[in-house]
């Protein structure tokens, strides 16, 4: 990758992630501890109290998320750098290495460079949107993957560390603790996981793994401790079953637990979240104080219309100028071909800008005479994501797919009948 593609992808990585509020890793020091079920139920118990949430799993060679959540086998779609994640319910956007493999039993055989790469397009192609919490659920230990994260995003609220009570666990998560101090990444907390099995039919609780250590160990660190997960049988199911357990089990006490995890992360809402770019900049809505931004986008079969006079509908967008993301939507029936009819009728509905996948010289003189800006070579996908890409500042325009302008004025691509063709 030469010098222009690098700075063009940190470009694209800044920009996704300056619309997410707040950045968590998932981290422990040692594997077995049940760490991705924390991440899970963590992000699941997130989004249930009305969060907007995205969960990245960047364990590369051992991808638990996708089955944890029972979305194995949903596909993904997004071309170039756009990659859109695995929506799960109104607010739970999930990406994982595992949603991109032909099969659960397919290895990823990468050294350090590759792994790095795949991390840095995760954060910086899939379209996360505006999202309240990005949780990342990294793999065991102090490697590659979450050195990888660290440094992508300087700007991390921190880690929530997992561990399980016995002093082989806690060894290794001291060592984390201590990675984290080296990266200037705040520990958010310590969870002890596994602490404590109830038998279901006695009620006496058996210490497995001992009791107590993750807290001890917290306290010695000198970072907070956020709480004990019981060991519970129904928990593993849960899981193998693609259910989180704090939404299938609220009532029970380990459901309850992950939900007050959950609390202290609740509480981050209250800190400033990074300025977010706009990509009108100095536009009129915003030298008019008004705030408010109109795109319009000719669709056809559902995806932008590569000739925008004989698009079956429009799709005009009100963008907030001041969260540089929409706001509402409405589709609207175009006018009758005729010499600048199209644009004066946009012009009425208080369109600033058009979107299309092609347009002819003249159409644009027509739109330029009625104050709307142009765009084209916009590529053939779903509207709204195009615009987010425009507003994300990573639309990727090719060439105007109406290059020519075989006469007329503004009613078809490039003015009368017969411009492309038609």
């Amino acid at each position: 990758m030469d010098e222009q593609s690098r700075q063009e992808e940190q470009r694209r990585l800044e920009s996704r992630m300056s619309r997410i509020g707040h950045k968590i890793l998932v981290l422990s020091g040692k594997g077995g501890v049940g760490k991705s079920t924390v991440a899970v139920n963590l992000a699941v118990a997130l989004a249930a109290a009305g969060r907007r949430v995205g969960l990245l799993d960047v364990d590369i060679h051992g991808p638990s998320v996708p089955k944890m959540l029972g979305i194995e086998a949903m596909p993904l779609h997004g071309t170039g750098h756009s990659i859109s994640p695995l929506q799960i319910g109104d607010n739970l956007f999930v990406m994982s290495i595992g949603l991109l493999l032909r099969s659960g039993d397919e290895a990823v055989i990468w050294r350090g460079p590759m792994k790095m790469g795949v991390i840095k397009q995760f954060l910086a192609d899939v379209e996360w949107g505006e999202l309240d919490y990005l949780v990342i659920d990294s793999p065991p230990g102090t490697g590659d993957e979450p050195l990888s994260v660290a440094q992508l995003i300087p700007d991390a609220d921190g880690a929530v560390v997992v561990t399980t009570p016995q002093d082989v666990a806690l060894a290794d998560v001291r060592r984390c603790i201590t990675f984290c101090r080296q990266l200037n990444l705040p520990v958010i907390g310590v969870v002890e996981n596994m602490s404590g099995f109830v038998c279901p039919h006695c009620g006496k609780t058996t210490d497995l793994f001992k009791r107590g250590g993750g807290e001890a160990m917290a306290a010695e660190m000198g970072v907070p401790f956020l709480g004990r997960v019981p060991f519970e049988p129904e928990v593993v199911r849960a899981a193998d079953g693609g259910e989180p357990y704090v939404i299938g089990h609220p009532e029970t006490e380990t459901g309850k637990v992950f939900a007050a995890l959950a609390a202290p992360l609740l509480g981050l809402a209250g800190r400033k979240a990074p300025e977010r770019p706009s990509a009108c900049g100095s536009c009129s809505a915003c030298a008019d104080g008004s705030g408010t931004k109109f795109v319009a986008v000719p669709v056809d079969a559902g995806v932008v219309s590569g000739h925008f006079g004989h698009a079956e509908k429009f799709v005009v967008y009100e963008i907030d100028c001041g969260t540089n993301a929409i706001a509402r939507q409405r589709e609207l029936s175009p006018p009758e071909h005729a010499p600048g009819a199209i644009p004066d009728w946009l012009a009425g509905e208080k369109v600033q800008l058009v979107i299309a996948g092609g347009m002819g010289a003249k159409a644009k003189e027509r739109f330029g005479s009625a104050g709307i800006d142009v765009i084209v070579g916009a590529p053939a996908e779903e509207p709204g994501r195009v615009v987010r890409a425009w507003l994300d500042g990573t639309l990727d325009a090719g060439e105007d797919s109406c290059s020519h302008d075989a006469g007329g004025g503004g009613g078809g691509c490039g003015g009368g009948q017969g411009a492309c063709g038609h």
